[in-house]
């Protein structure tokens, strides 16, 4: 289970690392939804082997063994960062003024 106060940090635009058993991965997270009731969700996208990779985790998982959070913008003007999808962590960086 992930604490509340990690919870609470865990919006679009932040770098995370999830641990699901023994390997982490590490990404930006692109999507909160349904807030913090019992589906809520989140979605991280990172770039392995040179092709864009998409997990959705339930926020109330028990199967996360723990998450940390590695960077988080000042602020980001979008709620869903589904433009991230086409575009080079260069870009993305320039955008969101976070470091991947």
């Amino acid at each position: 289970m992930i604490s509340d106060d990690i919870i609470k940090q865990i919006k679009p635009g932040a770098k995370v690392k999830i641990y699901e058993g023994k390997t982490p991965f590490e990404g930006l997270v692109i999507s909160r939804k349904h807030g913090n009731e019992a589906g809520a969700t989140f979605t991280v996208r990172a770039i392995v082997a040179g092709v864009g990779v998409e997990k959705v985790y339930p926020v109330h998982s028990p199967a996360i063994v723990k998450a940390t959070i590695v960077s988080s913008p000042k602020k980001v003007h979008r709620s869903k960062l589904y433009f991230v999808r086409g575009l080079s962590n260069a870009n993305i960086r320039r955008k969101l003024d976070v470091s991947l």
